[in-house]
């Protein structure tokens, strides 16, 4: 069974940078487009970057702004989301996804299948 993992949430200033790393276990990475997505308080799920099952990578919210930078080690199993300048905004719980093939990107969330359980982002001063 497909499982995904996220890790490397936690407790930053505004202006800092984290790393989460999402493993995923039962099957390989080859051939699976993998999705960061978050949730703030109040507010619907909402993509924020993609890397395909191919290796191309898009942001999903156009408030990311080329803050964010998502890759993925196959080898590995592990995909990750290296987040730098971080602000209040970005808060939330994130969320790794993962749907079979996908050779372009996509935010529509009915088309992951699998999902990990998030990790906590919080940005204050």
């Amino acid at each position: 069974q497909l499982q995904l993992a996220e890790s490397g949430g936690g407790l930053v200033h505004p202006g800092g940078s984290l790393r989460l790393s999402c493993v995923v276990s039962g099957v390989t990475l080859n051939y699976y487009t993998i999705a960061w997505f978050r949730q703030a308080p109040g507010k619907e799920r909402e993509g924020v970057s993609c890397i395909s099952s191919t290796g191309g990578s898009t942001d999903l919210a156009d408030s990311v702004n080329g803050r964010f930078t998502i890759s993925r080690d196959n080898a590995k199993n592990t995909v990750y989301l290296q987040m730098n300048l971080l602000k209040a905004e970005d808060t939330g719980v994130y969320y790794c996804a993962a749907m079979y093939g996908g050779y372009e990107c996509s935010a529509y969330v009915p088309g992951y299948g699998y999902w990990g359980q998030g990790t906590q982002v919080t940005v204050s001063s």
